[in-house]
């Protein structure tokens, strides 16, 4: 066989590859970005330090951008502080979140209950169901957890506050009446529609370990309020769903991502920094730019603003 011999049949192999039946039935195709989602979480909105600015700035930041989000998830804590505080303070926390969000923000807005926006004076169950209610009505919120389909994705909005056994403050798990309804949310879910996760608590987070002093005697100590107490329950579930991407979280202020089993976890810093005080450790105020992509693939970039 000589070389023009040669290349001949590698040409005519190559053709014969590339007009095979599996390639034309299956086209490659570039990923198609489907959804842009401005992760804006622990707003920690007051009326002192300038709070009501920076948030007017991160709003004004997402907005301006050359490709703007399509929509804002509030991931919890829009409010300073509800526990233990009189009623008059928390009602003029939520008022003037409301005013800066309504008057600096056209985007369609999901919204997720954190620990801090959650009035409660007495440790009791009751007390504290009926301060997640105040918190639900000031964010128009219908359930405290929901799910909802858009550009070909699920998003599922968990609630992650739980009061104690004993109704004391609080924990980070989902209750058995919720985690039911999520197995049964993730069933309906065709399996080529990609999920997409929301807590305000990490149900999984490795920036958990740095937040505080949580190594001693030999021991890494995590509390149920840093991250989920059912994280091994909820990848256990997660793992029968392989369309579940991933999952966005707040609450700790600080930055991470971990993988895990097909899952991408990202814990996405605050807007209010150090509750308004510069950088908390490494992490400065910012929000996080979300992509789903229409193959299932997530990007997501923590924005300082």
């Amino acid at each position: 066989m000589n070389r023009r011999d040669l290349v001949k049949r590698i040409g005519a192999g190559l053709a014969a590859t590339s007009l095979s039946p599996w390639a034309t039935a299956h086209p490659t195709t570039t990923p198609q970005r489907v959804l842009r989602i401005a992760h804006i979480t622990d707003v920690h909105m007051q009326s002192l330090v300038g709070a009501a600015k920076g948030f007017e700035r991160c709003l004004h930041h997402a907005q301006n951008l050359p490709e703007k989000p399509d929509l804002i998830i509030n991931g919890g804590d829009a409010i300073m502080e509800a526990h233990g505080r009189q009623a008059d303070s928390v009602k003029r926390q939520w008022e003037l979140y409301r005013q800066v969000l309504t008057s600096e923000n056209s985007l369609p807005v999901l919204n997720c209950v954190g620990n801090h926006d959650i009035w409660c004076r007495q440790e009791t169950k009751e007390a504290f169901m009926g301060g997640r209610q105040w918190a639900m009505d000031e964010l128009q919120m219908t359930s405290r957890y929901y799910s909802l389909d858009r550009a070909g994705w699920h998003i599922i909005v968990l609630d992650s506050v739980q009061p104690k056994a004993d109704g004391s403050w609080y924990t980070a798990h989902l209750d058995d009446e919720q985690y039911h309804w999520l197995e049964a949310d993730l069933k309906a879910v065709p399996v080529q529609t990609p999920v997409l996760i929301v807590s305000h608590v990490p149900i999984l987070a490795a920036c958990v370990f740095f937040d505080g002093q949580r190594f001693t005697d030999e021991n890494w100590n995590v509390p149920a309020r840093w991250m989920h107490s059912d994280t091994v329950r909820l990848t256990n579930l997660f793992h029968r769903h392989p369309n579940v991407k991933s999952a966005l979280s707040g609450h700790i202020h600080l930055t991470d991502r971990v993988d895990y089993d097909g899952v991408s976890y990202f814990c996405n810093g605050a807007v209010s920094g150090a509750w308004w005080f510069g950088k908390y450790h490494h992490t400065a105020a910012g929000y996080a730019l979300v992509d789903l992509y229409s193959d299932g693939s997530v990007v997501n970039q923590y924005v300082n603003y």
